[in-house]
């Protein structure tokens, strides 16, 4: 991947400085809200007021190619005027469902990783490339694990592997972010802190749960991100429409490119 820089230049003369951007996490869960009315419209409607440049999306239908039946995903993209890749981890109602990462940067490459184990329902982490103003370079992973204490070691391990956020080949900066199903510091936790750092929410939030939105009582989106990034901000929006849009609240990020 040539032609991006993943650190701003150390020269006298510096053509972009280092970029700030804002994402969010946000499950969807079906685009079905409290009411159990399915409306993508409000999911639109809460992302408008988040204004985050990039978005990852779990449990959202999209398009296979084949039928546009439930895209939810192309739906809410077109509304906001965004780049979108989806990836697909099992059909569902006879369309595709799974993540999706939402930009206002160009989207230069995208990956859809199998983190599915044994019987339990399929699983994935969707990898997208992302070139910031200035040509940096940011490796966004949008990830929702397993409901199962033992299918989440599985795919923890598989998450930090060679083949997905140890590759060699990812020379930009990295955020991982997603719905995690992990309330308790497990080995998810651990093994990625040991390559990235935490948005502890307890530092930023003050509380320790996020929840279902009205009622916290456990704490399962997360965002993990790399030490060329710098967290300015980190808040749960909690406003009306997104209190009755999906079960979960976007979290949201903003990021500043750390100086090199």
């Amino acid at each position: 991947m040539t032609g991006y820089n993943d650190q701003p230049s150390t020269g006298a003369c510096v053509a972009f400085a280092p970029p700030t951007f804002r994402v969010a996490t946000y499950n969807v869960h079906k685009c079905r809200g409290l009411d159990r009315r399915v409306r993508p419209a409000r999911i639109v409607e809460v992302l408008r007021e988040i204004d985050a440049d990039i978005v990852a999306l779990q449990e959202v239908f999209g398009a296979d190619g084949k039928s546009q039946t439930f895209d939810q995903a192309r739906e809410i993209a077109q509304a906001l005027g965004y780049d979108l890749c989806f990836g697909e981890n099992r059909r569902l109602n006879g369309s595709g469902y799974g993540n999706a990462i939402l930009s206002r940067f160009p989207l230069h490459r995208a990956q859809n990783y199998d983190l599915s184990w044994r019987w339990c329902e399929r699983r994935g982490c969707l990898r997208a490339d992302i070139v910031l103003d200035g040509g940096f370079l940011l490796h966004v992973f949008n990830v929702h694990l397993g409901t199962s204490y033992v299918e989440r070691r599985h795919q923890a391990r598989r998450l930090v592997s060679a083949e997905i956020l140890s590759n060699a080949e990812l020379n930009g900066a990295r955020i991982v972010l997603g719905d995690f199903n992990e309330w308790t510091r497990g080995l998810t936790s651990k093994l990625l802190a040991v390559h990235l750092q935490s948005a502890d929410i307890r530092s930023h939030l003050r509380r320790p749960r996020t929840y279902p939105g009205i009622l916290p009582v456990v704490h399962l989106d997360h965002i993990y991100y790399d030490s060329r990034l710098q967290l300015e901000k980190l808040e749960l929006h909690r406003s009306h429409t997104a209190l009755i849009a999906s079960d979960h609240l976007p979290l949201v990020a903003d990021f500043r490119w750390a100086s090199a």
